[in-house]
């Protein structure tokens, strides 16, 4: 099961407010070129969001559904992408004084992610939380220092990526 935390310098009110846009999961998740919803209210549970992967010249659309939402602390989703299998996603955000403690945790739950499932698999999944992390890290950052300039003038669904 992979798990990381990252100490994200802005307020768990400024992560939650990424985490529960959908038009913004392409801006923090790793390899997703874009995203929007397409049933439900996100983040509310049973909602569920089209994502785009691209790799080389093949694009493949998956879907992630909310399972689980406690609004400002916890996001658990499941991914599902095809042939791989689904996921098991969950965030959960943690004031921390002035800044949030953002956690994932990961695990495969069907499909060929979760029957090949080793250390070399739990390594990647490792290395793209980390990326991920960073990627939220920054978005949520910027949010907080200049709040106008995306929510206010976009509607909350500008691409930071």
């Amino acid at each position: 099961m992979a798990r990381r935390h990252r100490m994200v310098k802005a307020s768990p009110a400024t992560v939650w407010a990424v985490l529960s846009d959908g038009t913004r999961y392409a801006d923090w998740v790793v390899g997703t070129a874009s995203s929007r919803p397409v049933s439900g209210e996100w983040p509310k549970v049973g909602a569920a969001l089209e994502y785009e992967v691209q790799l080389g010249p093949v694009h493949l659309t998956n879907e992630t559904v909310v399972r689980h939402c406690e609004p400002g602390t916890l996001l658990e989703l499941e991914a599902k992408a095809g042939a791989l299998g689904t996921a098991r996603i969950s965030l959960q955000l943690r004031p921390w004084g002035d800044h949030c403690l953002v956690m994932v945790d990961e695990h495969p739950l069907h499909g060929a992610a979760g029957t090949l499932h080793n250390f070399g698999v739990e390594a990647v999944i490792q290395l793209r939380h980390r990326a991920m992390l960073a990627r939220l890290a920054r978005v949520c950052e910027e949010e907080q220092a200049h709040p106008t300039s995306t929510a206010a003038t976009s509607g909350g669904g500008a691409r930071h990526a």
